[in-house]
């Protein structure tokens, strides 16, 4: 098991002016890659380099074949209204589920991240200003990760180990630096364009946007600003347990 050392921020941002090379000193690509897949039956289709990269930095986006078993996945850059409403069918339901924070988040929903951490949820890493990981230096991914993980540890005694790329966006370089930091990235195999808020079109249509793309190991990202997803979330849970799957939290990935 990993071990995790956290340092107050000052002194992070402090030792990371004072880089050292990595490995064999090589230099790793900064090219800025945004996350996609083929949506394919019975399970997506990413590239060869795409499962390489992932495999070779430690992130979870599409678990084992072997096994019916989906990771339940929300992105929280704010609040409008809908995550007391899932967790409230999260908890009917038991179902685990990671809910990726930014900061703006968790000073103004104090309340909503306590219960998500009460009731067994993960809670994991958005960063704090939600910007793209590749365009910073190591400074400001430093700045950005572990300045949100020493909020939550300040308010709740929790650090987090789970990083969901602002954007979906990422890097080689990004990928190493994050890892050496101690987090998992965690991307998706399952998604839809749920997160505009001006163009929600009913329970029903969120059903049938993600219980036909689900396969097993699959890592699920919805938006919790969807008033959509809060609508349809009792079902999509009910429909997926009738297709024998079974949910698990990011803790059980495999």
């Amino acid at each position: 098991m990993k071990r995790f050392f956290f340092l107050p921020l000052t002194f992070i941002l402090f030792l990371s002016s004072c880089t050292l090379p990595v490995g064999s000193g090589s230099v790793l690509s900064n090219e800025t890659k945004g996350w996609g897949f083929r949506k394919m039956q019975p399970r997506p289709e990413v590239t060869a380099e795409q499962a390489a990269e992932m495999e070779k930095y430690g992130c979870y986006y599409m678990g084992s074949e072997a096994e019916k078993t989906l990771y339940l996945t929300f992105d929280e850059g704010y609040e409008n209204g809908h995550t007391a409403q899932i967790l409230d069918v999260l908890k009917e339901k038991q179902v685990p589920a990671a809910f990726f924070v930014t900061g703006p988040y968790l000073k103004t929903e104090g309340e909503l991240v306590k219960r998500m951490l009460d009731e067994g949820h993960i809670v994991g890493n958005h960063s704090i200003n939600h910007p793209s990981l590749p365009e910073l230096s190591d400074e400001g991914i430093e700045a950005e990760l572990y300045g949100l993980d020493l909020m939550l540890y300040e308010g709740y005694g929790v650090h987090m180990k789970y990083l969901r790329p602002p954007r979906g966006e990422y890097s080689s370089a990004v990928l190493e630096k994050t890892k050496n930091m101690g987090y998992t990235s965690v991307f998706w195999s399952v998604a839809y364009v749920d997160w505009k808020t001006d163009s929600q079109q009913g329970a029903a249509h969120a059903v049938d946007s993600v219980v036909p793309q689900l396969h097993s190991g699959a890592v699920i990202l919805l938006h919790a600003v969807s008033a959509d997803n809060a609508a349809a979330m009792g079902s999509i849970i009910d429909k997926a347990r009738e297709l024998g799957y079974e949910f698990k939290s990011l803790d059980e990935y495999k």
